[in-house]
């Protein structure tokens, strides 16, 4: 039955599209990041980037470096395009946005994440094999088919990404509608559409159905009879976000994506009128077929455990952010924080206020209030600063108090604890983080 689910021949029409437009998109993505000032802003202009922790190594090229590496990755992504070299193409890019991911948390976004596991699948398939220049220089890499699992595990990568997301959104400020009163509420200066965005009764439907849409857009999707209007829904969905959030090119895969649940003599009429439809259906396993379906089944445990590890986690995720990346939780929240930091110099006792405007970029200062890594890494940094300068000092969070999606504004970082001293809990919880209960209002 596995032999049979993992490895039977099906037509690679969906798959070839895609990497066309995936290669497009990723072009856009990294050229578009120059274009629009994100790499200057995010990687360029600030002193230091919060990357993610122990992974220190990782920090922005000095100078110019920073363009250059998103011009290559634009080229890389061409190349993924034209299938050129594909496998080091997306390899390449895959490493190098990887970095970028794994770079910095000041501009952390889950479609990020989805489109680095989206590469990391995109490296294993066979996407090359088909309207490609890897196939002009070598014609006997041409294929018409591909193994049944490179539709499924995509098919389950968005199975995970959609439902949870709809769990997530299962809390009470979802729910209630503070979230989406306080985010559309910043939207109230979009010409002509505004003023509608502040409709309570948009608000409640915007709510229900972005919960029925996450829940059931794959089953849909998956079944004939329901799959055109499912898709029809999903263009609507996308495009809504894309122009109302401007998220970038994320819609868009989201919906090239769509094209994996499609027949592939539906794509074949609309994109690739001359290529032979594989319909013989053979199970073939490959020499190497234990290989794949150990690392399908590892892929698939570490899919599904990483996004519910904040359950093991005794604070709620909405409070402290553990377990918050990686899991998505997507558009949940509106979450403010302020802080102000303070350092002892353990030699003359001496007590100083740090400017944030000094050390921190306008966005930065924007999110470190309520990103408890982010607060314990700029500490580390002060401790280091002053040590270079031959000074040992304690540093400590004061005046930090947080509000979500609009609320009353509650005490988040203890201020008598030497955070320069806390070592970070990978895995757990941090103690210096106030209960949300206990958290004074």
């Amino acid at each position: 039955m596995l032999t049979k689910f993992l490895f039977t021949k099906i037509d690679n029409n969906a798959l070839i599209v895609f990497r066309v437009i995936f290669g497009l998109l990723i072009f856009l993505e990294s050229v578009g990041a120059i274009l629009t000032g994100w790499v200057r802003d995010t990687l360029v202009n600030p002193k230091f980037t919060f990357n993610f922790i122990g992974l220190d190594f990782l920090q922005p090229l000095a100078g110019n470096g920073m363009y250059y590496y998103f011009a290559i990755m634009g080229l890389l992504g061409f190349f993924v395009m034209i299938g050129y070299r594909y496998r080091f193409s997306i390899s390449a890019f895959t490493l190098m946005w990887a970095g970028v991911y794994f770079m910095q948390k000041a501009s952390y976004n889950n479609h990020y994440y989805l489109l680095l596991l989206l590469c990391l699948i995109m490296m294993c398939l066979p996407a090359h094999r088909y309207l490609s220049i890897d196939v002009k220089r070598r014609p006997e890499q041409k294929r018409v088919w591909m193994y049944s699992w490179c539709k499924w595990l995509i098919v389950f990568q968005l199975f995970v990404v959609y439902t949870y997301a709809a769990i997530a959104k299962l809390y009470p400020g979802w729910l209630d509608l503070s979230f989406l009163k306080v985010l559309m509420g910043s939207k109230q200066h979009y010409p002509i559409v505004g003023s509608l965005l502040q409709n309570k009764s948009l608000h409640w439907f915007l709510m229900s159905s972005g919960i029925v849409f996450d829940f059931l857009i794959i089953p849909l999707l998956l079944i004939k009879s329901t799959r055109k209007w499912a898709f029809v829904a999903a263009v609507v969905f996308h495009l809504f976000n894309s122009v109302i959030f401007q998220i970038g090119i994320f819609p868009y895969m989201s919906l090239a994506l769509c094209l994996f649940f499609f027949e592939p003599a539906t794509i074949r009429k609309i994109f690739l009128k001359h290529k032979p439809l594989y319909t013989d259906g053979q199970v073939e396993k490959p020499s190497y077929h234990k290989v794949v379906a150990v690392l399908i089944g590892l892929y698939v445990i570490i899919q599904i455990v990483l996004p519910i590890r904040h359950l093991f986690i005794p604070e709620p995720v909405l409070w402290t952010e553990e377990g918050h990346r990686m899991s998505w939780r997507m558009m949940l929240r509106s979450k403010a924080g302020i802080i102000d930091f303070k350092v002892l110099n353990h030699h003359t006792k001496e007590q100083l206020s740090v400017d944030l405007n000094e050390h921190l970029s306008v966005k930065q200062r924007r999110v470190i209030g309520s990103k408890p890594d982010m607060i314990w890494q700029f500490a580390q940094r002060l401790k280091e600063q002053y040590k270079e300068q031959g000074h040992e000092v304690s540093v400590f969070a004061t005046h930090s108090r947080v509000s979500i999606n609009g609320g009353p504004w509650r005490d988040f970082v203890k201020p008598d604890v030497d955070l320069a001293a806390q070592p970070w809990h990978y895995f757990g919880h941090q103690p210096w983080i106030f209960p949300y209960k206990k958290a004074s209002k």
